[in-house]
């Protein structure tokens, strides 16, 4: 009960932020430059490991895949098949978020936590500026805009990563791994992850600014926020995968 009491103000003072933060940007030109710088840093920036994970994430299901097919009247076509479900349906769009969260997320806690906590923010204020617009909206456009296309990124590679084990290994075939991608595809599923993508990054950016920008302290307190922003962050992805699923494919 006494945690419940706890999380009601903090779900209060989240909202009463949220609140500040969908405003119209004071400046658009400003908006527009923080926006595109934010696109490259929280972004952009992430390729590299996007592509990494998703390439030998979708060589590892392709293997296991492969290597658990012993009967003769199971296609080797349906490796290519269970890799593009994994990866569509929950690999690309649930678990890069969750890493996501980390490497995005404690970003934006400690960078504007440490602004918090050096009195920046209070400066901001003092001049006049909506500082929780200012500082969270940016990240948060800029998630919601390039998440998808990550997403969609790792998608693709996870695919060509399991095809590339196929190649490498002789397990499967081309001709047979291309098939089990084009059995009985839905363009349904990948409008379900990008969906599920889109919520994902809402969460990781208000969550993670909100976390940063209630930061109190020094040092040690922004990397308690920044900590508790993805682990927050995390545990809500969870939680609405589980809804999301339910909603969008039942």
């Amino acid at each position: 009960m006494a945690k419940v009491l706890h999380i009601l103000p903090e779900i209060g003072n989240y909202v009463l932020l949220m609140r500040r933060v969908f405003t119209r940007p004071q400046k658009l030109k400003i908006f527009w430059n923080q926006l595109m710088l934010e696109i490259e840093q929280l972004g952009l920036e992430s390729f590299g490991i996007v592509a990494f994970i998703s390439t030998f994430m979708g060589a590892v299901v392709a293997i296991q895949t492969a290597y658990n097919i012993t009967s003769p009247l199971i296609p080797m076509s349906m490796v290519g098949f269970t890799v593009r479900q994994s990866v569509i349906l929950e690999f690309s769009p649930t678990i890069l978020s969750l890493i996501l969260a980390g490497k995005v997320g404690s970003r934006i806690a400690s960078e504007i936590g440490t602004m918090r906590v050096t009195e920046q923010i209070d400066a901001l204020e003092i001049m006049g500026v909506n500082s929780a617009n200012y500082l969270i909206f940016p990240k948060m456009t800029a998630l919601l805009l390039i998440n998808p296309v990550l997403i969609v990124f790792s998608m693709w590679m996870g695919v060509f990563g399991g095809w590339l084990a196929m190649v490498a290994t002789g397990l499967v075939s081309t001709s047979d791994y291309v098939q089990g991608i084009r059995i009985d595809f839905q363009g349904y599923i990948v409008f379900y992850a990008i969906t599920k993508t889109v919520f994902f990054a809402f969460i990781i950016a208000t969550v993670s600014g909100y976390y940063g920008y209630v930061t109190s302290g020094g040092a040690l307190e922004v990397g308690q926020a920044s900590t508790k922003a993805v682990v927050i962050s995390s545990i809500l992805i969870i939680l609405f995968n589980l809804v999301l699923t339910q909603l969008l494919l039942t």
